[in-house]
C-alpha cells in the first residue's frame, strides 16, 4: 500500500511539473495509459493520483470523456483572485496584532530582494519565488483551516498554479516590487480596515490582468 502511495505522489509531482513547464496546458486530456507508459508503472497508482488531483481542483473529470487539466474561464479567474483577496485580507487583518517586528523585518528583506531583482534586471523567476515567500508570511499566523483550504483552491493554489507561466507577464518587475512595498507600508500601520482593503485590491488587480488567459468555453460545455 505504501508503494502505491509513493508512486501516486511521484505521479502528482510529474503532472504538476508538466503543467508548470508547459508540457500540459489547461484543457489538455490526461491519459492514464500514456502516463503509466511514460513512467513505466501500472495504471492503479496513476488512477489514484489523478483522483487526488481532481480533489485539489487541478484536474477536471468529465463523465464519458475522461480527465482534463482544469481550464478556467475569464470570469472564473477573476472570481478566484477576488476570493483569494477576500480570504487573505480577512486572515491577515484578523491576525495582524500577532505580527512581531521580526515578521516585518522578514517581509522587508523580501521587498529589498525584490528591489535587487529590479536593479539587476533578472528574469521573473526570482520575483515569483519572492512573491510566494511574502504571501506565505502573511498567512503564517492564520489558524483557520477552512480559510487555508479555500485559499488553496482559489488563486493561491489552482488559478495561480495553472497560469504560473503567465505570471511574469502580468506586471513589470518594478511594478511587482512597488505593489509589495505598498502592501508592507499598509501592514506596518496595523490598520485592519486598510490592510483588508489593500490586500483585496492587490488580488483584484491581478485577476483583471490574468483574465485574458481564460478559455472561452469550458470542456464540458463544448
Amino acid at each position: 500500500m505504501s508503494a502505491v502511495k509513493t508512486y501516486s505522489e511521484q505521479i502528482i509531482v510529474y503532472i504538476k511539473d508538466a503543467i508548470l513547464t508547459g508540457k500540459l496546458h489547461p484543457g489538455d486530456k490526461v491519459n492514464e495509459v500514456v502516463v503509466a507508459t511514460e513512467l513505466s508503472i501500472s495504471r492503479a497508482p496513476v488512477r489514484e493520483a489523478l483522483q487526488m488531483l481532481v480533489k485539489e481542483g487541478l484536474i477536471t473529470s468529465i463523465p464519458q470523456r475522461g480527465k482534463f487539466i482544469t481550464a478556467l474561464t475569464a470570469k472564473q479567474i477573476r472570481d478566484s483572485y477576488f476570493t483569494g483577496g477576500v480570504l487573505e485580507g480577512a486572515a491577515v487583518s484578523s491576525t495582524i496584532s500577532e505580527f512581531s517586528e521580526k515578521d516585518f523585518e522578514n517581509l522587508q528583506h523580501i521587498v529589498d530582494d525584490m528591489k535587487k531583482v529590479v536593479e539587476h534586471g533578472e528574469n521573473g523567476t526570482s520575483m515569483a519565488e519572492l512573491d510566494d515567500r511574502f504571501h506565505d508570511i502573511l498567512f503564517s499566523k492564520n489558524t483557520n483551516d477552512l480559510i487555508s483550504e479555500l485559499a488553496r483552491r482559489s488563486c493561491q493554489g489552482i488559478s495561480k498554479f495553472l497560469l504560473f507561466r503567465y505570471w511574469k507577464d502580468l506586471f513589470t518587475l518594478e511594478a511587482v516590487y512597488e505593489r509589495h512595498n505598498h502592501l508592507l507600508e499598509v501592514l506596518r500601520s496595523r490598520d485592519v480596515v486598510a490592510i483588508e482593503n489593500a490586500i483585496r485590491e492587490h488580488y483584484i488587480e491581478s485577476g483583471k490582468r490574468m483574465e485574458r488567459y481564460g478559455v472561452d468555453v469550458l470542456e464540458d460545455e463544448a
